[in-house]
């Protein structure tokens, strides 16, 4: 329960680790995250108010908020903030998928997963790697919508190979 700012570029290096239906235990490499941080921030779902989908949102760190786009990907956040504080990061690249949507159908979640709490969860966690990484920043993606300064926020952060 830390600010998103924080979390999301010390998440680049970690394992995302994923038990898989036939029990297989999968682990990821976090290459690629975005920040998005709480009701002033018009790109944050949480800047529309609290609704049965941001929910989770406003709950305590560690849980997934999980959302669909185009009727087909779905998109998989961390929330990161303490109870009344609507902070999120997006995973959006593992080593073996570069993009959100193509991370979330390679490791198998969907909707079921809203609201899973990683610290106690069976089938999906973080683990510590180790590995300090370099990183860059970026503007975050698709989200024009949202108007300066927002789209302009070097909010991504994208783990350098």
């Amino acid at each position: 329960m830390r600010d998103v700012l924080e979390v999301a570029p010390q998440l680049l290096g970690q394992h995302l680790v994923r038990i898989g239906p036939g029990g297989t235990k999968s682990a990821y490499v976090i290459t690629e995250t975005e920040a998005y941080r709480g009701t002033e921030d018009l790109a944050c779902h949480a800047s529309k108010g609290r609704t049965p989908r941001t929910e989770v949102m406003f709950g305590e760190g560690g849980h997934l908020y999980m959302y669909l786009i185009y009727g087909m990907y779905w998109m998989m956040n961390v929330v990161t903030g303490p109870v009344g504080t609507p902070q999120a990061v997006l995973f959006r690249g593992v080593r073996e998928a570069d993009g959100p949507g193509k991370l979330t159908r390679l490791i198998g979640v969907d909707d079921g997963f809203y609201g899973e709490d990683l610290a106690g969860s069976h089938r999906i966690w973080i683990e510590e790697s180790g590995a300090r990484v370099e990183y860059s920043t970026a503007p975050r993606v698709g989200i024009d919508y949202a108007g300066d300064p927002w789209k302009s926020k070097p909010w991504r952060f994208l783990m350098i190979l």
